[in-house]
């Protein structure tokens, strides 16, 4: 039972840091993007807030355009303006008490990656992104908040709300368009090209260094699966029977990309990707190895999340170490501008 728990525990923390770039990549690979359209927005002042302001008060212009979610638990669509939308995101992404120039370059590359969703969704007319409030997933509205934060709610809005609207015009650009600023919490000391994820290559989401991560909380983290667990997850994700096969026989010599991540492994002899074997597993990481030890396998992995984009833990140490926020997405986003709409 002890052993059950933990995959569950470990699937739903990796399906937590997973973000749904994934989708709107394959979707433009399968039916096209749309035509981008330029955001306008405006920046306000921080003495003009109040707590308790999601859905209500928002500053003219592009921070108050309609962003439209739909939540995942619901299955309902919500409208935010994009100011109530980035104090959300934020808010989900990243611990409040995280330096300042962190916290501002997280807030840019979630309005950057909302405005890409916008413009390569399937339908022109549908939600730019599926959300999960409830379970602190994408963005969080006003009721999570103050659920999540109780009597420090106004405290954090009031300094959350304050520094994005420090950057409230600001959005990457590449080629002309908003970026698909993706992002995810640790890597294993480097981040990962786009292509090795989701088959989609694009020239900023490429592989930097980011060293720092090795020093992140949960960078390297164990754990054991019985074979009775793995064969179960693999015949379901993945179609891959092992009756018959010794366990000892069931995963084969890995091949890695430049970034270190599992490429691909061969599983009862076929050959699975490291991210399909990931997702079937429910890996943090796909910077795994696994090891058969008795009647369980032992897997570690390092880093939390799919690794494409900016790392968050390495934008803390960034700040930490006197960086701007400018200079964190230049450094996890090569190529891109910042453009003050």
């Amino acid at each position: 039972m002890k052993k059950a728990i933990a995959l569950l525990f470990a699937l739903l923390l990796a399906l937590g840091s997973a973000l749904p770039l994934a989708g709107y990549l394959l979707a433009r690979r399968l039916l096209g993007t749309a035509a981008p359209v330029s955001p306008a927005s405006s920046q306000a002042q921080a003495s003009s807030l109040e707590p308790g302001s999601l859905g209500g008060l928002a500053p003219s212009g592009g921070t108050d355009q309609q962003v439209l979610l739909r939540d995942q638990d619901s299955g309902q669509d919500l409208t935010l303006s994009m100011r109530d939308y980035l104090i959300g995101a934020v808010a989900s992404e990243m611990p409040v008490s995280w330096p300042d120039e962190a916290l501002k370059a997280q807030a840019v590359a979630s309005h950057s990656y909302i405005l890409y969703c916008r413009d390569h969704r399937a339908d022109a007319e549908g939600p730019w992104l599926t959300v999960d409030p409830a379970r602190r997933q994408g963005c969080l509205t006003d009721p999570v908040l103050r659920s999540y934060w109780g009597t420090a709610y106004a405290e954090n809005y009031a300094r959350l709300s304050a520094l994005i609207d420090q950057v409230a015009g600001a959005v990457l650009y590449y080629d002309g368009a908003p970026a698909g600023a993706s992002y995810f919490a640790i890597s294993n000391g480097q981040t990962e090209a786009s292509e090795n994820v989701w088959d989609a290559p694009l020239p900023y989401l490429t592989a930097v260094d980011s060293s720092s991560d090795r020093q992140a909380d949960g960078y390297e983290v164990t754990v054991q699966l019985s074979a009775q667990q793995v064969s179960a997850a693999l015949a379901s994700a993945l179609g891959i029977q092992t009756a018959g096969i010794d366990p000892s026989a069931w995963f084969g010599a890995a091949s890695y990309t430049p970034s270190g991540y599992v490429a691909s492994l061969p599983v009862c002899g076929q050959m699975v990707e490291g991210t399909r074997l990931r997702a079937a597993l429910g890996l943090r990481s796909a910077c795994f190895s696994i090891q058969l030890q008795g009647n369980d396998f032992s897997i570690t992995t390092r880093g939390y999340g799919h690794g494409v984009g900016m790392s968050q833990w390495g934008a803390r140490a960034m700040a930490q170490q006197g960086s701007s926020w400018q200079e964190i997405l230049a450094h996890y986003f090569p190529g891109t501008v910042i453009r003050e709409e």
